[in-house]
């Protein structure tokens, strides 16, 4: 692993999505940048499902900024797999959370996870979609990982649930 594993924020004031994601794996610790594993699906999927106009390479990342959205994620540590997470590490990265976003009052937090975001928010039976909880005025939403790990998911349905988040801020 390599000695800084921090993966910068991507975030601003206001913005429509912040998508949250588990925690940096290895690629995205050495490179510093999001979802920069080859296999993640996450890029693809964004341009797929309307949030992009084209796909965009991880070292690309604040090109979302400009279109309203941002990238964090529940913990900084990098790990191989989120396996190797503690379930103390989820809550201290959801109370994170949970500070950020009453900060920069996105109108969406997308959490980029199902597991993670139920850990992270003590919400163990949240399934994909909008939430009934919010923080604020900021709507919680729950998308899968796109991670190459995850074989729940082909790509076509990682794209409908995401085009499902891009309807719901641009109907």
């Amino acid at each position: 692993m390599p000695a800084s594993n921090t993966v910068p924020d991507i975030v601003a004031p206001g913005l429509r999505v912040l998508f949250c994601g588990i925690n940096p794996g290895l690629m995205s610790a050495a490179t510093g940048h999001h979802f920069a594993k080859p296999g993640n699906r996450f890029w693809t999927t964004l341009h797929r499902a309307g949030f992009t106009p084209r796909v965009f390479r991880p070292d690309e990342e604040a090109l979302l900024l400009p279109l309203g959205y941002g990238l964090t994620k529940f913990i900084h540590r990098a790990t191989r797999a989120a396996s190797e997470l503690t379930d103390d590490e989820y809550v201290a990265g959801g109370r994170r959370i949970r500070r950020m976003v009453l900060r920069y009052r996105p109108t969406v937090l997308a959490s980029v996870g199902i597991e993670a975001h139920r850990r992270a928010f003590l919400q163990p039976k949240a399934a994909v979609g909008l939430q009934a909880e919010k923080i604020g005025d900021t709507v919680l939403w729950v998308l899968p990982n796109p991670s190459g790990l995850n074989a729940h998911y082909k790509p076509q349905d990682f794209v409908r649930v995401f085009a499902e988040l891009r309807a719901y801020i641009d109907p």
